[in-house]
């Protein structure tokens, strides 16, 4: 072949493979499944969307991400259904309240997880080492949570006899923390005065209950729906004096008195790890579930004087984070 032959012929293969390179770059979607409002949860969002852009990923360009705001758990099922049918290539849904409509909806698209309280004991996974499914992430320990919570409680309020506790029926995971929290309840000499609230009139309601059963403050166990409302619930906290612990430094900033938990900002980031994982072609079947590696406690000293609460030295020594 002559020299001249040779680079024409180069020259054709080069143009004519770039169009089938071109077609090879696929925009990726990843479908949000979240409970609104969306205003409730900009810090984990953006945590997420980070932890992809450290990861090379450029929004509008690799990726795309679809969202879908449930504002009543039953919605769930109808916005993961509306996911499926886009046939988005990945499913984030971080906590249990919006995995299970995701599970129900599909079997066959990935499903990651950011702030699943019991992933195994749900069935959501086969094990932690193992998942088995469609479905990883990264975990908290919710009912060993809730229970820290009560014992940090008792110790900031040693003279509480009775402390409310505020549940959720549509989050999956609470049925068993209750039952955890009882049992912990009697070692400490307190009684718990559950109020279950599913909706944001039933959270009113059950402060009204609780007042009227004179505990001495309420634990707020963790579900994507008191995340949302955590101005109602600290102004039910402010209308019948009532000190509130949280799992969600979110619901301290916004006036709660005291919050111990995961640190969900790092639990989102670290669940950018397994979409791109699962984007480059892994399984989640394959992926463990990682746990919650970093806990924080906040103490919000301006909701304590406003209370005319005084929080025991030793309490504050150990808090992350005091709001002053």
């Amino acid at each position: 072949m002559r020299r001249r032959d040779f680079f024409t012929l180069l020259g054709c293969t080069v143009v004519l493979s770039m169009p089938a390179r071109a077609q090879s770059i696929k925009m990726r979607r990843i479908g949000y499944l979240g409970f609104g409002p969306a205003s409730s949860w900009t810090s984990e969002i953006e945590a997420l969307r980070g932890g992809l852009r450290n990861l090379g990923y450029v929004e509008g360009k690799d990726i795309t991400i679809e969202y879908r705001w449930a504002e009543r758990a039953d919605q769930t099922f109808d916005l993961a259904a509306q996911l499926v049918q886009m046939n988005v290539d990945v499913i984030f849904a971080p906590a249990s309240t919006q995995v299970e409509p995701a599970r129900r909806a599909t079997n066959a698209i990935p499903i990651v997880f950011a702030q699943h309280a019991d992933p195994v004991g749900l069935g959501d996974v086969k094990s932690l080492s193992h998942p088995g499914g469609n479905i990883t992430g990264m975990s908290m320990l919710l009912t060993e949570l809730s229970v820290k919570e009560l014992e940090i409680f008792k110790e900031t309020f040693p003279n509480a006899a009775r402390i409310g506790i505020l549940w959720n029926p549509t989050t999956p995971s609470h049925p068993t923390a209750l039952t955890a929290i009882e049992a912990a309840s009697e070692k400490l000499g307190v009684r718990v005065v559950l109020a279950r609230a599913g909706t944001a009139a039933e959270i009113q309601e059950a402060f009204e209950t609780m007042s009227r059963e004179r505990v001495s403050g309420v634990l707020v166990l963790s579900s994507p729906l008191y995340n949302a409302r955590s101005e109602l619930l600290a102004e039910c906290q402010m209308k019948h004096r009532l000190p509130e612990i949280f799992a969600n430094k979110g619901n301290v900033s916004a006036g709660g008195l005291m919050s111990y938990g995961a640190d969900l900002d790092d639990l989102y980031r670290r669940a950018a790890v397994y979409i791109d994982k699962i984007l480059k072609g892994a399984k989640p079947a394959d992926l463990p579930v990682e746990q919650a590696s970093k806990y924080v406690m906040v103490v919000n000293l301006k909701t304590a004087k406003a209370l005319g609460i005084t929080i025991p030295p030793t309490v504050l020594a150990r808090a992350d984070d005091i709001i002053e």
